[in-house]
C-alpha cells in the first residue's frame, strides 16, 4: 500500500496561508530526522546539457522522531541538507524516497525505502498537496523534512487504521532527480 505521498487529501488548505519554507512545526519538542550511517555527497551531473537530472541513490533511509506535544496544524518545510541540482517547478515529473511518520501515532505508516522511489508530476494531484507543496523548489539531492496537516494530506477521511483522521503527517524527502 502506498499511503505517503500518493493519493489526494482534502481541497480545503485554509490553515496553512501563513505558513512559509523553513519553519519550524508548531510544537514542544523537536523532529529529529538521523540516518543509520553518514551519508555521502549527492551524486554528480554527468552530461551537461542533459534535460533530464541524475538520479541520487547514495543516502540511507532517514529515521524521523516525532517531538512531544500537541500535533501542529501547519504546514512546514525544513531543509535539513540542501541539493545541488536542478530545482523542482510545477510540471516537472520528480523522483523521490520518502518516509512518513503519523504525528499522533508515532508511528511509520509507509516508505519508498523498501520499494521503489515513488514518481509523480508536480501540480498534477498524483500525490498529496502537502507533498506536492514540500518538493515544489527542492534541488536534486536535497532532503526536506515536511510537516503536512491533515487538510493537505488524507483529510477527514484518513487511512485506517494507519492515518487517523485529520492527522498530521511529518514526511522525510529525498528528491532523488527530476525528468
Amino acid at each position: 500500500m502506498v499511503v505517503a505521498v500518493a493519493g489526494c487529501g482534502s481541497s480545503d488548505d485554509s490553515s496553512d496561508s501563513s505558513s512559509q519554507a523553513g519553519a519550524p512545526p508548531e510544537s514542544k519538542g523537536s523532529t529529529e530526522l538521523t540516518d543509520s550511517t553518514e551519508p555521502s555527497p549527492p551524486s554528480k551531473k554527468t552530461k551537461e546539457d542533459s534535460a533530464e537530472s541524475p538520479v541520487t541513490t547514495d543516502k540511507t533511509k532517514p529515521t524521523v522522531t516525532v517531538p512531544k506535544g500537541v500535533s501542529p496544524k501547519r504546514f512546514a518545510i525544513t531543509e535539513l541538507e540542501k541539493g545541488t541540482g536542478p530545482s523542482a517547478k510545477p510540471g516537472d515529473t520528480v523522483t523521490i524516497h520518502y518516509v512518513v511518520v503519523g504525528y499522533d501515532s508515532k508511528r511509520e505508516v509507509d516508505s519508498s525505502w523498501e520499494r521503489q522511489p515513488y514518481t509523480f508530476t508536480i501540480g498534477s494531484g498524483e500525490a498529496l498537496k502537502g507533498g506536492e507543496r514540500g518538493v515544489e523548489g527542492m534541488k536534486v539531492g536535497g532532503r526536506r523534512e515536511l510537516v503536512i496537516p491533515g487538510n493537505l494530506a488524507y483529510g477527514a477521511e484518513g487511512v485506517p487504521p494507519d492515518i487517523a483522521p485529520n492527522e498530521t503527517l511529518i514526511f522525510a524527502v529525498d528528491l532523488l532527480a527530476i525528468q
